[in-house]
């Protein structure tokens, strides 16, 4: 008997634990704009919020196929940044964000058909990159890197804009002032 009443008030324990803990840190990773990716924890309490009343120009340079949760890193630190901002509630109009993507990233705006025959399995940012452009994020891929990879503009994801170069992207866009986002 005493032994149970041992092993209640541990169980009790461990269940007041759990409940603090989860009161202190709170929230669950969510992506609530973005489904599935670029997931946050929203701490509303947090030093320096996104402030709704603020334009937010962001510009992305991405050249790396390194990945996070199967994707395209950079392409999920989109994701994250609209879900941030969305939580925030900065208002989508205040939100605008352009993408130069080349180098080793030109693969991953491949469309199914291309991406299957060059790697084999379904291009996994297919649904991300659909998701970022529905919520008006501009992806543009530079059409120096395509030449030099030999791949067709017709295979690159309809969602995705063929740019001279990611160089004039990149140029442009910071003189419309966009702010580069560290890597």
């Amino acid at each position: 008997m005493r032994y149970l009443i041992h092993t209640v008030t541990i169980f009790h324990c461990m269940i007041f634990v759990a409940l603090m803990t989860n009161c202190v840190y709170g929230q669950e990773w969510q992506s609530p704009l973005i489904k599935g990716y670029g997931e946050i924890k929203y701490f509303d309490q947090a030093a320096e919020q996104p402030d709704p009343d603020q334009e937010y120009k962001l510009l992305f340079d991405i050249t790396s196929d390194k990945k996070k949760n199967g994707v395209n890193k950079r392409l999920w630190v989109i994701a994250r940044s609209l879900n941030m901002m969305h939580v925030a509630g900065v208002p989508s109009h205040n939100v605008k964000i352009v993408a130069a993507v080349h180098g080793a990233a030109t693969y991953d705006l491949l469309i199914e058909d291309a991406y299957q025959k060059k790697f084999g399995k379904p291009n996994p940012n297919s649904d991300l990159i659909a998701q970022l452009k529905a919520n008006g994020v501009s992806l543009f891929v530079c059409s120096q890197a395509t030449a030099a990879r030999s791949i067709d503009l017709e295979d690159i994801n309809p969602a995705v804009v063929p740019a001279l170069s990611a160089l004039s992207v990149l140029a442009n866009y910071q003189i419309k002032g966009y702010h580069l986002m560290p890597k």
